[in-house]
């Protein structure tokens, strides 16, 4: 079972073999290496523990060695291609949160919504994302009933591997579900795909039904919760806060309102029984596993997890000029991350959440993308414990990802009701004051509570935590409306094209598969 110290069921997961279900051949390919088989590896019944371990390993390493060197992607960087930092990228350096001053290729276009179908950031994500399909579809071919007789399996045995199969499942929705969001149209590719042939294109509504199946199938065969034995693995509540993000956005993405069903969701995690953590800067510390409000996480280890991708970046590249490294609990700054001043403009006196903002010797404007002192700090996330120590190593933090905690779920039921989905108003206020007023805020009025309010809240609680281009994008104001700091290249921004509310499908893909389309507009 995972916990904090043991990380993935198994700290050294086995690298397996896997059929890869996408084509990945050109600028960017997906490298399983090993000779293990599935002849072979399955003599040992713990294996199916470590291939599972692989599976959610998946989104915190990069390879089969780490912190570099043997990658599951090659082709780019290997710490480019982490599944959190991929993922946080592209949901926040093009929106009016985060700016980053390198200049790698494809970085500066991520900044400015100007980016095209070679973007080699776009392209990782989508790679990454159907290496994790790769992985739990192998897993479950391996898993079935008639593989488990076949290999004469102790029924002790078979019955983990059930619910083994579940949290697989649930892994694969949660890939798919980043899919439907960044990229619309993908291929729908399950254990039953024929490996011989070209995976066809689906329609966003097609796959987002598809992933809702899925994730209902499953729910009932997971814990409750994402906490003690069960920590950073698949649950019913982690399931529940999947399934209220796609329907709070599935106007936009399949043209029908799900409000109520947004609203349910929220409600039905919200009822798990996680409850506010009464020392926010806990949820983004070293020992965040102990904070109360995680529904579900992406462990990292110091020791064991070593990437440069996931909060390793997060930590370090947020880090420069009069920033000290030692407060963060790491051995030095990337001087790269930095807050756009649209972000700060949101919080008002005496809000805690700006307590992470750092400002000595740094302009609030960003005259220059370059210049790391260009944009004020934002030390949101540490390698320090809540009680004072370091984390266990300097360079690799300890720090977890936090995919879903429980004000996310809070904010989520107050738009769902705002949106017309049910529910009760005077408990969507209370969940919105009750955030508030843990960062000394203020409470809000019932006249207050708009959804324009809700966006606003959500880029104060839940800044730098990856969900600000869904968002955007969900209120109409991503690409053709909404002006920000550098958006479309010019410091004072200006509108882009509504194309850029999709990442474009990645041409090697396209090279790969003729049966692909582009996604409209590239």
């Amino acid at each position: 079972m995972i916990t904090k110290s043991s990380k993935w069921l198994a700290v050294g997961v086995l690298a397996l073999s896997v059929g890869a279900s996408t084509a990945c051949n050109n600028d960017l390919t997906l490298a399983p290496q090993s000779q293990v088989t599935s002849g072979n590896i399955f003599s040992d019944p713990a294996s199916y523990q470590a291939f599972l371990a692989k599976i959610y390993s998946g989104l915190a390493t990069t390879g089969q060695q780490g912190p570099a060197g043997n990658p599951d992607i090659s082709g780019i960087d290997e710490g480019f291609s982490q599944y959190v930092r991929g993922y946080w990228q592209l949901q926040e350096l093009p929106t009016d949160e985060a700016i980053i001053g390198w200049g790698d290729a494809g970085l500066p276009e991520l900044n400015t919504q100007t980016w095209s179908a070679s973007n080699p950031f776009t392209t990782a994500m989508y790679a990454r994302i159907f290496y994790q399909v790769a992985l739990a579809n192998e897993f479950l071919r391996q898993t079935t009933d008639a593989q488990l007789a076949q290999r004469n399996t102790p029924s002790a045995v078979a019955t983990q591997v059930a619910g083994y199969r579940a949290e697989a499942r649930f892994l694969r929705a949660l890939s798919y579900y980043h899919a439907v969001d960044l990229f619309g149209n993908v291929p729908i590719v399950d254990e039953n795909f024929d490996l011989k042939q070209l995976p066809v294109q689906s329609t966003r509504a097609d796959v987002f039904a598809w992933v809702e199946s899925e994730l209902k199938a499953v729910r009932p065969s997971l814990p409750a919760t994402s906490t003690g034995a069960y920590y950073a693995r698949a649950s019913q509540a982690a399931v529940d806060m999947t399934l209220a993000h796609m329907y709070i956005n599935a106007k936009t993405w399949t043209g029908t309102d799900r409000s109520a069903d947004a609203l349910t969701s929220a409600a039905a995690a919200i009822a798990a029984g996680q409850s506010l953590d009464s020392n926010f800067p806990r949820i983004f510390d070293a020992d965040n596993n102990t904070s109360p409000e995680l529904m579900f996480s992406v462990p990292f280890d110091g020791l064991r997890t070593q990437t440069y991708g996931g909060t390793t970046y997060l930590v370090h590249a947020a880090v420069g000029d009069n920033m000290d490294p030692a407060a963060a609990g790491i051995d030095g700054g990337w001087y790269g991350l930095r807050l756009r001043p649209e972000a700060v403009d949101r919080f008002g006196t005496g809000d805690t959440r700006a307590n992470m903002i750092a400002t000595s010797g740094r302009t609030k404007d960003i005259a220059n993308i370059g210049s790391s002192n260009n944009g004020y700090g934002f030390l949101k996330y540490k390698n320090v414990k809540s009680t004072g120590g370091q984390g266990s190593n300097a360079t690799f933090p300890d720090t977890d990802w936090p995919v879903y905690r429980l004000a996310d779920a809070y904010l989520l039921y107050a738009e769902a009701n705002l949106r017309g989905g049910g529910g009760s108003r005077a408990t969507a206020l209370g969940y919105v004051n009750a955030l508030r007023n843990r960062a000394s805020a203020g409470a809000i009025s019932d006249a207050q509570l708009t959804l324009n309010f809700i966006l606003d809240e959500r880029g104060r609680e839940l800044l730098w935590e990856g969900f600000r281009r869904q968002d955007l994008v969900r209120y109409g104001l991503f690409s053709s409306a909404g002006v920000w700091t550098w958006k479309g290249g010019t410091q004072a921004g200006q509108v882009t094209t509504a194309i850029h509310d999709l990442y474009p499908i990645p041409s090697n893909e396209l090279s790969a598969n003729p049966t692909l389309k582009q996604n409209p507009g590239y």
